[in-house]
């Protein structure tokens, strides 16, 4: 990875901020020690950047510019989760990427997608979600295939998010937290009986089959379960 440096500049008032340098595609840059107030004006400066998603762990920040590889995945397995919430007549709310932070816990985080199901009701029309009053997304989708990442696991067990579906490169596999730890499962307890093998099965077929014949044949195996 190239290096890259971050530039502090003052704003008028006085306030520290952070400007950011052209990313090159889908670089992962992760800095430390890094301030809560700093990440903090870094969120507030780049709201016209949302290309750029950011992660932050007590101290260590990752700032991520998804590659179109890294979006194909997300939306192909989004598209996933919202089939079978359909199939099994389940409500859900999409959160997409939101900024989750939380002050107490010194930690935020963007995801690649999430979703509300059992909570969908609370959070619908909000225009904000406060983890200090609100739940925790209960499904989170990550798209990791360069292995060279902050490992977010902790940061996602630490505001209470049930479970994840992380995508390696190779296989999708799902976590689901188990006391303040996450626990590898064959299948997923949110949108039971769903397994990790197919779901990658799923997304390596959405890759061969023309849409309209994918999610045909993905709606009929969900049905028939």
């Amino acid at each position: 990875m190239a290096e890259t440096s971050l530039h502090f500049h003052e704003h008028q008032q006085g306030n520290m901020a952070l400007a950011l340098p052209p990313l090159p595609i889908h670089p992962r840059i992760v800095l430390a020690p890094v301030r809560w107030e700093t990440y903090q004006a870094l969120l507030q400066d780049v709201t016209d950047h949302s290309h750029v998603r950011m992660t932050y762990d007590q101290g260590t920040l990752e700032l991520m510019a998804p590659s179109y590889a890294h979006e194909e995945t997300n939306r192909i397995l989004a598209m996933i989760v919202e089939a079978i919430a359909l199939g099994q007549g389940r409500d859900l709310q999409p959160a997409g990427s939101t900024t989750f932070t939380s002050a107490q816990l010194a930690r935020g985080f963007e995801p690649d997608s999430c979703y509300y199901f059992t909570h969908a009701a609370t959070v619908r029309g909000q225009a904000i979600i406060d983890l200090a009053l609100d739940p925790p997304p209960e499904l989170v989708i990550e798209v990791d295939m360069t292995r060279a990442s902050l490992n977010k696991l902790p940061l996602y067990a630490a505001v209470g998010v049930g479970e994840v579906w992380r995508y390696d490169g190779t296989h999708v596999l799902i976590y689901t937290l188990a006391g303040t730890r996450y626990t590898a499962v064959p299948a997923s307890t949110v949108l039971a009986p769903i397994t990790s093998q197919q779901l990658t099965t799923w997304l390596r077929q959405q890759r061969e089959l023309p849409y309209p014949a994918w999610v045909q044949m993905m709606q009929a195996q969900i049905r028939s379960r």
